[in-house]
């Protein structure tokens, strides 16, 4: 008689034995102490499906978390931490200029009395907060919009400031397609600087603020809009809005000029499709039939020291009679 089947047993490396973690802890970082709080041992918290990222900071293999859901773990390991500078500005969503996106560390801060923040990947701050500057948003314990603007300015030169301030004051009317609210006014940034007079980068933030505009919807706009600027043509409008025959709105550029009726399209990424290909046509035919000029602008165009972008509108700006 054949020997019968052996029992088919499951080594422990391959999980088929581990607790299933409660469906929030697996949702992003959980700390140890969050981990603790929902009844999970210390057993199950140091399996291989979980990566420790930092001391007493746990993430599940297969959490593709990003913004405040990876971040949340950090104010959660004690009362005291707060995301700020590069971290909280991510949190907001905040556009960040070429050298601050690549800034990955994460940033804590405490108030002048605690202990500096002091952990793998963890750049610590002691910093004094006024009464609303710090928040609870989407789970995380975080600087207030304007505040994590403010503190940028240790870190970043005057057009980087510009790019994140016009992300954070953004916003669209009704008669866009995709009405938005500002997560801060530009009013809002005035008064912050002026609470913190002597803060580090004081000064580039204070120049930051001539410059910063309601309208711009990405970097690439800021920075389309700032070349132009510093080379001296005049600047556009933002938010302008082109109104068709029948009185209701038919186009958005992402900037205009409308004493010349020249428009200016940023094309990014997702404008090589063949369908949005028809749409800018379409777009820029639109534009002629309303008496209109558009020029489109690439990614191409605003890189280098003397970027594309300024060529091409000085271009139709003088061929629709403006002169310096």
């Amino acid at each position: 008689m054949d020997n019968p089947p052996r029992p088919c047993r499951i080594g422990k490396n391959l999980g088929m034995h581990r607790a299933p973690l409660p469906e929030h802890l697996t949702a992003g970082s959980f700390s140890l102490r969050m981990s603790d709080k929902a009844g999970v041992t210390r057993t199950r918290t140091a399996a291989r499906d979980l990566a420790t990222v930092s001391r007493g900071i746990r993430v599940h293999l297969g959490s593709e978390a990003s913004g405040a859901a990876a971040l949340r773990a950090y104010t959660e390991l004690d009362d005291s931490s707060a995301l700020t500078h590069v971290s909280a500005a991510r949190v907001w969503r905040a556009a960040l200029g070429r050298t601050l996106e690549f800034d990955w560390r994460v940033h804590l801060s405490r108030r002048p009395g605690f202990s500096m923040p002091r952990r793998a990947n963890v750049v610590g701050h002691l910093l004094t907060f006024l009464p609303g500057e710090l928040v609870e948003y989407d789970g995380v314990r975080l600087t207030s919009p304007g505040r994590t603007w403010l503190d940028l300015a240790s870190m970043a030169g005057v057009d980087e400031l510009v790019i994140a301030g016009d992300s954070l004051v953004c916003s669209h009317g009704p008669e866009f397609p995709v009405p938005r609210e500002p997560l801060c006014t530009v009013e809002d940034l005035h008064a912050m600087v002026a609470a913190h007079p002597g803060i580090r980068g004081a000064r580039l933030a204070r120049a930051a603020l001539d410059l910063i505009r309601v309208g711009a919807d990405s970097r690439p706009e800021t920075e389309m809009r700032l070349a132009l600027v510093h080379a001296g043509l005049p600047e556009t409008e933002l938010n302008h809005v082109l109104w068709g025959v029948q009185g209701s709105p038919v186009l958005w550029p992402d900037a205009a000029y409308p004493e010349w009726r020249i428009s200016i399209q940023y094309d990014g990424v997702g404008h090589g499709d063949a369908e949005q290909y028809r749409r800018d046509i379409r777009r820029e035919a639109l534009t002629r039939e309303l008496g209109w000029l558009e020029v489109r602008i690439s990614k191409d165009d605003l890189a280098g020291e003397r970027p594309a972008v300024v060529r091409k509108v000085r271009a139709a700006l003088e061929g629709r009679g403006w002169r310096r």
